[in-house]
């Protein structure tokens, strides 16, 4: 497969100009002061995991996102360590994915992390193993996807919902009495390592953002160069509704992980791949470009597609976060 985007020299050097809104903070304060006011009488739940795994303790948490709903993650960490508040790796997942079964994903509870996994709501049924969270919630006319839910305003748009109940997530997970709240990290890989931005971006003290192949960057850029879904749903969108090219760029904008990205000021570990037909490299390094972060470094996979570094990528993230103080 070729490249499918600038070459690599261009690429560390791009920063489209990506539409902010005047009102981006103030939008996001809203809607997080409301989501936590809407769940501030919900306990998070946690019960054990029915799983036949022994060597980790996993367990099923349900905590109050975004209006106060109730979402789903799995919660699994090292067995006989209690007592101690360890480092914590809070996970996103990609684009049409669920939580999947307990136990599927043990690698950071392994390395002796917590590793909290959050469901996406509404999503699930397209690869992997289900997911468990509803999204109440319809929409007018829409592209079959996400991307175009709710575009007709950001307040009602899809990743609005999902977003907010990233950061809600954070703060649940800082309460628990295994973890050590000044080192809770987020990663996730495209759909995921987008919300992960974001989330970074909405909570400045995290300890670190992980995010690989990152999706949710750059609409604009993402619309007139994929190749492929998700973001050709803007594209098709548009093909049939063709008055609304502004409205739903105006949407996006409050949504850009570009945005979010220019907040974050944590150390950051991107990933991303040059033959990747997914996610367009430019987007993903439009956001790297705009980090805020002194302390930020990205890994480049020339020849790999959507995927992108896979195991590889996990272990450098693993040394990354103990080089700072994991």
């Amino acid at each position: 497969m070729p490249l499918t985007d600038l070459p690599l020299e261009a690429l560390r050097e791009f920063r489209p100009d990506v539409r902010e809104p005047a009102d981006f903070d103030a939008f996001w304060e809203k809607t997080l002061a409301e989501s936590r006011a809407a769940g501030a009488g919900a306990a998070v739940l946690r019960e054990p995991a029915d799983t036949p795994i022994t060597g980790l303790v996993i367990e099923d948490l349900t905590f109050p996102g975004f209006d106060g709903e109730p979402v789903k993650a799995w919660l699994t960490r090292p067995v006989g360590r209690e007592g101690e508040h360890l480092p914590t790796v809070v996970e996103y997942n990609g684009y049409n994915g669920g939580r999947g079964l307990p136990g599927e994903r043990v690698g950071w509870a392994l390395a002796g992390f917590v590793h909290v996994f959050m469901d996406t709501r509404g999503q699930g049924s397209g690869w992997g193993s289900g997911g468990d969270t509803p999204d109440p919630y319809g929409s007018g006319p829409a592209q079959a996807g996400w991307m175009t839910r709710g575009v007709d305003d950001p307040a009602h748009h899809y990743y609005r919902r999902v977003y907010t109940d990233a950061v809600r997530l954070l703060d649940a997970v800082r309460a628990l009495p295994e973890v050590d709240p000044a080192r809770v990290a987020v990663t996730g890989g495209s759909q995921g390592g987008g919300i992960a931005i974001a989330a970074a971006g909405l909570v400045p003290d995290v300890w670190a953002a992980l995010p690989d192949v990152a999706f949710l960057c750059a609409w604009e850029r993402g619309l007139q160069v994929a190749m492929s879904d998700p973001f050709q749903e803007l594209a098709r969108y548009l093909a049939v509704h063709r008055d609304q090219r502004e409205t739903l760029l105006t949407t996006a904008s409050y949504l850009d992980g570009v945005n979010f990205a220019k907040r974050i000021t944590a150390p950051a570990l991107f990933s991303v791949a040059l033959m990747d037909a997914v996610v367009p490299p430019s987007t993903t390094f439009a956001a790297f470009n705009a980090l805020g972060s002194a302390d930020k470094h990205i890994e480049v996979y020339p020849e790999n597609g959507h995927e992108g570094g896979q195991t590889y990528q996990w272990l450098k993230q693993v040394e990354f976060l103990k080089a700072r103080g994991a």
